[in-house]
């Protein structure tokens, strides 16, 4: 897998990229995941993943961040890593006056009551690898299908909260933006790309 290659081959040297992707409908699976919380797959495959947390979904019109960052370089542990990129999805949907915010002990990024993206990361070797997802405007019934992250709640998504259409190439704009500034990172090499398999 690309981001693996990426983490594995990467010296203190190399610049901190972020893929922002989407893929076709999948749901995955992460180190503490059940398989028992999709309760029906209706065909779309399954696949077990490395990243931290449960059971989560992936299909068009939802944005994908792989976020490969040096955590030592940018003096951060996990825990404020995962803070950071949930203020960044929080500051990106700001941008469209939806009012989002964390759930403690519950990663990822609500709106109200309802989850909007959710965060499944992980570390080697002080590298950051995986990420989050962000349901900008898709199908969300494959979502019923299953426990996101071990939860029973609801999904939405930007365009429900707009009450119409959002192109993803707008969020991708502004998520970037969120990240240099919340970050600070004089450059942050991004690729914008459509999966047909996963990362």
């Amino acid at each position: 897998m690309a981001m693996h290659h990426f983490t594995k081959t990467r010296t203190a040297e190399t610049l901190d990229e972020l893929w922002l992707l989407e893929h076709p409908p999948t749901f995955t699976v992460g180190l503490t995941g059940r398989k028992k919380d999709i309760f029906c797959s209706n065909k779309i495959p399954v696949v077990k993943s490395d990243r931290g947390g449960q059971v989560t979904y992936h299909g068009f019109g939802q944005i994908t961040a792989y976020v490969l960052i040096d955590l030592k370089r940018k003096n951060l542990s996990i825990p404020k890593l995962v803070t950071e990129l949930e203020n960044i999805i929080i500051d990106a949907l700001n941008h469209w006056e939806i009012i989002a915010s964390r759930q403690t002990g519950h990663p990822g990024v609500y709106v109200g009551n309802k989850k909007i993206a959710s965060i499944g990361l992980r570390v080697k070797n002080y590298c950051s690898y995986h990420g989050f997802s962000l349901n900008v405007d898709m199908d969300l019934t494959p979502w019923e299908q299953i426990f996101p992250c071990g939860q029973n709640v609801n999904m939405t998504q930007i365009a429900d909260q707009l009450k119409g259409k959002i192109s993803l190439p707008m969020v991708y704009t502004v998520l970037l933006e969120k990240f240099i500034h919340n970050l600070q990172f004089c450059y942050l090499k991004s690729i914008q790309s459509t999966y047909d398999h996963y990362a």
